[in-house]
């Protein structure tokens, strides 16, 4: 099998980044294809360009290309379809189908920890809404994210925070840390960087969390592919004045660490 991870730009995309840090993190070799963001339409993340290679037009997009060359093939036999995957949850699940040796899930002889591991890996996926939105991923920002002229934190954005703190004071007790399902960095942590990354670009955020919590904010951003997404991240010059917007209104920005546009 030969992957191709299609993405978008490092500095606003969370969901790109989730099985691009896995896949990095745990060597897993892939062709990254990164695919430049036009300016959105509120209320969409489609791109109609990326319907080349993603059937719903979003990112990440995984395909797994066979790697059997089509002369290897007998004739009687089909050749292998290209496996074309276009939700980042899909994608984990698929590479930890095809990498069961990896800890992309906690082993199957700790059941706790990986049925643990994947319910939280999967209310990621699903919930905090009230995060996403008033929390946008904007990596190369810092912004207030109270005490604006016009902004305060919602009681939804609140609750969301608080059951992030429970969530991951009770992975990091309950199975012994450095990590949220153990000792090994896997799909449950890809999944939940983005937050911690979003805890560093908006500052007070950090003070709901309890200290178990703070240190995995710190834990998390140092992981080599972390860094390395960040330092690209904050390497582009490109600006979606969208999420610039939905990230700034009403709040103070403290400083821009991104390259000069």
């Amino acid at each position: 099998m030969v992957y191709h991870l299609h993405i978008t730009n490092k500095n606003y995309s969370s969901w790109s980044l989730r099985p691009w840090v896995l896949m990095r993190a745990l060597s897993i070799p892939f062709t990254e294809h990164l695919h430049e963001l036009h300016e959105l339409v509120p209320g969409s993340y489609a791109q109609p360009q990326w319907s080349a290679f993603s059937p719903v037009a979003h990112v990440p997009c995984l395909h797994d290309v066979p790697a059997s060359p089509p002369s290897s093939i007998p004739s009687h036999q089909s050749p292998p379809e290209t496996l074309i995957l276009w939700d980042s949850l899909a994608i984990i699940e698929h590479l930890s189908e095809h990498h069961p040796t990896l800890p992309i899930y906690p082993p199957i002889s700790s059941p706790v920890a990986r049925a643990w591991a994947r319910s939280a890996t999967a209310e990621m996926h699903s919930s905090f809404s009230a995060l996403r939105s008033e929390m946008g991923m904007n990596i190369g920002l810092r912004i207030a994210l109270s005490g604006g002229p016009a902004r305060e934190p919602s009681a939804a954005l609140t609750a969301d925070l608080a059951r992030i703190n429970a969530l991951w004071r009770e992975g990091i007790t309950r199975f012994g840390g450095p990590f949220l399902a153990g000792a090994e960095f896997g799909a449950v942590d890809a999944f939940y960087a983005p937050v911690a990354l979003r805890v560093q670009t908006y500052v007070g955020a950090e003070d709901v969390l309890c200290e178990e919590a703070r240190a995995y904010v710190r834990r998390v951003v140092k992981v080599p592919a972390v860094r390395e997404w960040v330092e690209a991240a904050l390497a582009e010059t490109a600006r979606d004045r969208l999420h610039d917007e939905d990230s700034i209104a009403g709040r103070r920005v403290i400083a821009d660490l991104r390259a000069v546009a």
